[in-house]
C-alpha cells in the first residue's frame, strides 16, 4: 500500500472546517489541500496521494480506491445490547473476559471488538488497541474520543480505549511478561468474507500480512490468562499457529482459537 496521504474538506466547507483540517494537518504532519471545487479524484491525481483524509461536518473519513472508511460503533452496539439482555458473546466467552480485566487488542481495525471488551471490563479494566496503519489509527482514535449520540455506557466504553499506532510484534517484544490478562488477534482473514462490506476499505488500508508464530509466542508470554485469535472456522491458521482449543457458535462462520494460561505447545 502507498502510505501517501493528503487532507482536504467536504465540497461545501466553511472556514471553521478548513481551520480544523489545517489543525489536523499540523498535528499529523500530513499535507493540506484546499478543496475548492475539485473532485476527490482530481485531488488524488494532483497531489499523488493514494488516500484522502476527508474532513466534513459529520465525521472524519478516509477515502481510498473509491471507498470510504470512518469510525462508527456499528455491530458493537448490537452486541452490547445482547450482552445486556443476558445473551452470550462468543468472543467474550473465548476470552473469559471479566470486569476489571486488561486486554491488548493487537489488531484494532474498526475497534468493534475492543469496544465490546471495554464495556465488559468496565471502569476498572484496561483496553489497549494496536493499529499498524497510521491512517486507520488516526481515524479510530479521534472517533473514539469524539463520537456522541449514544447512551453513556457506550460512550464511556469508547473513551476508555487507548489507541497505539504500532505494529503488534514490536509492541509485544517490549512488554514485560504477564502484562495483560488477555491478548487478542483478529488478523485479516486469508479468505475475506463476502458479506463483510464494512471491511472492504479497511483491507486497502490495513496491514494484511499473516500473523507470525513469533507474535503468538510473544503474546503467550505477555498474557496472564489466555491468547485468543479470531479466524474463519475452517482456517488452517489455527493449526499453523498452534491454537489447540477452538471455540465459537455452532453455526457461525468464524471461530476463536484459544491458548490458555501462557502455555504454547
Amino acid at each position: 500500500m502507498n502510505d501517501s496521504l493528503v487532507i482536504t474538506t467536504g465540497i461545501r466547507s466553511r472556514k471553521n472546517l478548513e481551520e480544523k483540517a489545517l489543525e489536523l494537518s499540523r498535528e499529523w504532519k500530513i499535507p493540506y489541500q484546499p478543496r475548492e471545487k475539485y473532485s476527490l479524484d482530481f485531488i488524488r491525481e494532483m497531489t499523488g496521494a493514494s488516500t484522502i483524509l476527508l474532513v466534513s461536518h459529520q465525521k472524519l473519513s478516509l477515502v481510498t480506491n473509491g471507498k470510504e472508511f470512518f469510525f462508527h460503533p456499528g455491530l458493537a452496539k448490537l452486541r452490547i445490547k445482547e450482552l445486556q439482555a443476558g445473551k452470550t458473546d462468543q468472543m467474550i466467552k473465548a476470552m473469559d473476559l471479566q470486569e476489571g480485566d486488561s486486554l491488548l487488542d493487537c489488531t484494532l481495525g474498526l475497534a468493534a471488538d475492543a469496544l465490546v471488551a471495554s464495556y465488559v471490563v468496565g471502569t476498572k479494566g484496561i483496553i489497549v488497541g494496536l493499529e499498524d496503519a497510521a491512517p486507520v489509527a488516526h481515524i479510530i482514535a479521534r472517533g473514539l474520543r469524539s463520537y456522541t449520540g449514544e447512551k453513556p455506557e457506550l460512550i464511556n466504553a469508547m473513551r476508555r480505549i487507548q489507541v497505539v499506532n504500532q505494529h503488534h510484534l514490536h509492541y509485544l517484544r517490549n512488554l514485560p511478561s504477564n502484562t495483560f490478562d488477555v491478548v487478542y488477534f483478529d488478523p485479516m482473514f486469508r479468505v475475506p468474507k463476502v458479506k463483510s462490506s464494512s471491511m472492504a476499505p479497511l483491507r486497502d488500508l490495513a496491514n494484511s500480512s499473516p500473523l507470525s508464530i513469533e507474535a503468538v509466542a510473544e503474546a503467550v508470554r505477555v498474557a496472564r490468562k489466555r491468547v485468543v485469535m479470531k479466524e474463519n472456522r475452517e482456517s488452517q491458521e489455527f493449526q499453523r499457529l498452534n491454537f489447540q482449543l477452538i471455540q465459537g457458535g455452532r453455526y457461525s462462520p468464524v471461530a476463536y482459537g484459544v491458548i490458555k494460561g501462557g502455555v504454547l505447545k
